[in-house]
């Protein structure tokens, strides 16, 4: 719920954050704290995440095998995401606000020429239609403010990122997107003993084998940091 690591050795709180002693202290700490998927902001999502909604294709592709789906997001995530699970899906309709995506125009052309994926321009997403799996999106034409059902079996929501930082704001470096910033081919951060892996300072890879690995690069430059000290 909070750290300190202004002083040494680091203070970190779990609970109460204004507890006078801190749960725990230490003299090296590896951030891990992820990145969450943004959200539509629909209830409906909360009771239909795994049930035919889900954040990724990875994960998730293969359970919609020869049905049609959509991808709501217009950028270079939400073009991947399409993408891949065309090599499943029968048809891949492409929900966007807006009459012009924000990917990369390589993105943009690869996914113009795939016959499996459509478009939905200029369409807000009102909810996602189903009790206990998702049978429909309903969609708002943000133009002319008509309604209408698209019939789908999985919704894939690609809409970006938000990585876990809120509780190092003030005490470690970010980028613009909140991501924490390590060292080019190290796990270091600004603060020397602090390190992060993972999704938290990843915005590029986000896969379970990539922030493994970062995890292990994490342990190896925290060993070798501590063990310079006793020298």
């Amino acid at each position: 719920s909070k750290v300190d690591f202004s002083a040494r050795p680091f203070a970190i709180w779990i609970g109460d954050p204004d507890a006078h002693v801190p749960t725990y202290t230490a003299d090296s700490v590896i951030v891990s704290t992820g990145a969450r998927s943004v959200m539509l902001g629909l209830e409906a999502e909360q009771r239909l995440i795994g049930h035919g909604l889900s954040t990724c294709a990875t994960c998730d592709g293969f359970f919609f095998r020869d049905q049609e789906i959509a991808v709501v997001g217009g950028g270079d995530s939400a073009l991947e995401e399409a993408g891949f699970l065309t090599k499943f899906a029968s048809k891949v309709t492409l929900v966007h606000r807006r009459d012009a995506l924000r990917a990369s125009k390589i993105m943009q052309q690869r996914a113009f020429d795939n016959p499996r994926i459509e478009f939905a321009w200029n369409t807000a997403v009102v909810d996602v239609v189903g009790d206990t799996k998702v049978e429909a999106l309903a969609l708002r034409d943000t133009i002319t403010g008509e309604e209408r059902d698209l019939p789908v079996t999985g919704v894939f929501i690609a809409i970006g990122h938000r990585p876990n930082t809120d509780l190092f704001v003030g005490q470690l470096d970010m980028d613009d997107a909140g991501y924490l910033i390590t060292g080019s081919d190290r796990s270091t951060t600004n603060i020397e003993g602090v390190f992060a892996c993972g999704d938290v300072q990843d915005h590029t890879y986000r896969q379970a084998v990539t922030a493994a690995g970062s995890g292990c690069m994490a342990a190896i430059d925290a060993e070798r940091w501590l063990e310079s000290r006793c020298d």
